[in-house]
């Protein structure tokens, strides 16, 4: 069945990879992006060449008038939304929490929990049968770093996603009546290029021997993934956090 489906942070790794899937389903993708509107324009060409329907839209997922403006512009373009794709998310050069500046530790919050949520109160509002809506799917971003805590590492960027989690939970609850499915993918060490904002050039290479499959994911096998619990394959699938993670 063709969707219209809206993706936060789409313009590189597991955003984009996952427009790029979407593309070749047939399906119309919301291609947001925050910044990079060239990397953006590329995501657009890649859906549209793969045999869907896309449209780039800048906004910042911590903005309330940003996130309504990406909803109504996904909807100008190609009508109602089935599903979103909550992938939007910053972290921050890596360091022990003594030692990290607390205005980098809230920007992660604002963008990764409070974007989040902005992001699901949206869906809620667009895709709720009880609102007139056509009932639907969110996906939530969140990470393997949930239950690993990050030490050394990200402590603010697992919380993050520790908060993330906990909202999925609750959403797939209070959503389900309205036709609204919810659910959270939790990626492991994948090959994105995310790892270089951590100021750790072989950060991969340090964490690989954790992964008992030997070896970092790609982009594509999460958005494999993705694209299924938004497809109608995963009708009853709902409320689950899934691990995408090499086994780690």
């Amino acid at each position: 069945m063709t969707k219209t489906i809206l993706i936060t942070g789409a313009s590189r790794g597991i955003g984009a990879a996952t427009a790029r899937l979407a593309g070749t389903r047939g399906w119309s993708v919301g291609v947001n992006f925050a910044g990079n509107a060239a990397k953006a324009a590329e995501v657009v060409a890649a859906v549209e060449a793969a045999g869907g329907r896309a449209i780039a839209i800048r906004g910042d997922v911590s903005r309330e008038a940003d996130v309504t403006a990406m909803f109504d512009a996904t909807e100008r373009a190609f009508g109602g939304i089935d599903g979103v794709f909550s992938n939007a998310g910053v972290l921050h050069v890596a360091g022990r929490i003594a030692d990290t500046d607390p205005g980098l530790a809230r920007r992660v919050f604002e963008v990764n929990v409070f974007g989040a949520w902005l992001v699901a109160r949206e869906s809620a509002r667009r895709l709720s049968t009880r609102r007139g809506g056509r009932g639907g799917s969110l996906v939530n971003m969140s990470s393997a770093a949930a239950r690993l805590g990050s030490p050394n590492e990200f402590i603010d960027y697992a919380g993050s996603k520790g908060a993330v989690d906990s909202m999925t939970l609750g959403l797939a609850r209070e959503l389900g009546p309205d036709g609204i499915r919810v659910n959270a993918i939790r990626p492991g060490l994948i090959d994105t290029d995310i790892h270089a904002d951590t100021g750790k050039t072989d950060r991969l290479g340090e964490l690989v021997g954790g992964v008992p499959l030997g070896r970092p994911g790609l982009a594509d096998e999460v958005a494999e993934a993705v694209v299924w619990l938004l497809s109608d394959a995963a009708s009853y699938v709902s409320g689950a956090l899934i691990d995408v993670s090499g086994g780690r």
